[in-house]
């Protein structure tokens, strides 16, 4: 097993590990020389990071989706999280365990997929059980089924998310319907299995995540209700008013025109899955926002655009640490920035150093 993870790190600490490299970026200092802009990662975290030195020996030594090993310091400035890399060289596949790399849910994926399985042979509705039979029992889609992530970065963005994520909506389904007793439940349970079941081809998921070409030109609620119309060839019986529901489900379940659905919702089935959905995507983006950057300070997380918001660390507000007699909290050093150092040899940068330093002593 790799050590450290991301979510090992500590500041002020220089850190020799191995990550993922999920993105890559040349960029150029005002001097016109290149340095690296990276999101490194495994399955506990992302880190950005940047190198400034030695760019030109290493930055064609490896792409994105490759494993290296770096050196360098680790550092919290104004909050957040930032490393500097002073070495890296690429590592080969066979020196890692890729289970170490890309997230996945604690659950096992069989025994999810079982209980998926347990919830369509329980369905009453012989037209939705074996229209979702057909589904389960094709190889292709099973096997992407179950390791499938949720989304790329938004929720349950993880290996096996999608089948988590599904069955969690069902738990929800359930006690939803038990209280609003003229809901249909197996109409229910249909959408909460198809609603994402285009990402199993609207994603490519088998190193880091990204989207296919497929999922870039269609997208994963028009993928979904392609499959739908392919399963249901097989299916002349199958009623047109109910086909016409499920559709309904599949293509509303966003909610509302401007977040991506054809359609809003017009029954109460699709209405609860389209809440449903929403509920337990923000839960678990709250969750993974709180969970991210563990190392920073502070009671809130930082702005999340997708959840339109700061989130309360609850815990650390309700019992928080006593401050560090050690002065470990105090505010480390930033790293030099390119900025910086072209000034660092200048008359003028001198006096702006020297005017800088002269505001901070002002008293507040």
């Amino acid at each position: 097993m790799k050590t450290p993870f991301v979510r090992d790190l500590k500041p002020n600490e220089t850190v020799t590990a191995v990550f993922l490299v999920q993105s890559k970026e040349v960029r150029q200092k005002r001097t016109g020389e290149p340095y690296l802009s990276l999101q490194l990662g495994d399955k506990t975290g992302d880190l950005d990071a940047k190198m400034w030195d030695n760019v030109t020996e290493a930055m064609d030594t490896f792409e994105k989706d490759d494993f290296v090993k770096v050196r360098g310091l680790f550092q919290l400035y104004n909050g957040r999280p930032q490393f500097t890399i002073h070495k890296i060289r690429p590592v080969p596949d066979a020196e890692v365990e890729f289970g170490d790399f890309f997230p996945a849910s604690e659950r096992d994926p069989e025994e999810m997929w079982a209980e998926l399985q347990g919830i369509v042979t329980a369905m009453s509705n012989i037209h939705l059980r074996k229209l979702m039979e057909a589904f389960l029992d094709d190889p292709e889609i099973s096997e992407s089924y179950k390791v499938a992530p949720a989304a790329k970065s938004i929720h349950h963005a993880f290996r096996g998310g999608l089948l988590e994520h599904v069955l969690s909506v069902c738990t929800l389904a359930r006690l939803v319907a038990s209280h609003y007793k003229t809901l249909d439940l197996d109409l229910l349970m249909v959408g909460v299995i198809l609603h994402d079941i285009g990402k199993i081809r609207e994603l490519s998921y088998g190193r880091g995540t990204s989207y296919t070409a497929e999922g870039q030109l269609i997208g994963h609620i028009v993928i979904a209700v392609k499959m739908l119309s392919d399963k249901l060839r097989a299916f002349p019986e199958f009623p047109d008013e109910l086909r016409n529901l499920v559709e309904h489900l599949v293509l509303s379940h966003h909610g509302r025109l401007e977040f991506g659905s054809p359609k809003t919702p017009i029954f109460p089935e699709a209405l609860v899955l389209h809440y449903l959905d929403d509920m337990d995507s923000k839960m678990e983006g709250m969750r993974a926002l709180m969970e991210k950057d563990a190392q920073t300070g502070g009671l809130f997380t930082p702005y999340s655009p997708t959840l339109e918001r700061v989130v309360l660390r609850k815990q650390r507000y309700l019992d928080p640490k006593p401050a560090n007699p050690a002065g470990q909290d105090a505010k480390p050093e930033p790293p030099l920035t390119p900025k910086q150092s072209t000034a660092s040899n200048s008359i003028f940068g001198d006096r702006l150093r020297a005017a800088i330093q002269h505001e901070d002593r002002k008293p507040e």
